[in-house]
């Protein structure tokens, strides 16, 4: 077998994986929402998740910010 097809195989494998992952986020995110769906939180508690998520990455950003300015 040569290299090149050694590294096809292993992109394909790669590929594969990837789509594996998906698949297994997708589901699991699915199962999430259905569990959620039952606790009455639903959109709010997903609002609140993202705005909460975009603060850490914009403090995030301005902590590294200072660091590369000369």
């Amino acid at each position: 077998m040569g290299m090149k097809d050694q590294f096809q195989d292993k992109s394909e494998q790669w590929q594969q994986q990837a789509k594996q992952k998906a698949e297994q986020a997708k589901q699991a995110k699915q199962q999430g929402q259905r569990g959620r769906q039952g606790q009455g939180q639903g959109p709010d508690r997903d609002r609140m998740r993202d705005e909460e998520t975009e603060r850490l990455q914009r403090e995030e950003q301005e902590r590294l910010d200072p660091d590369y300015e000369m």
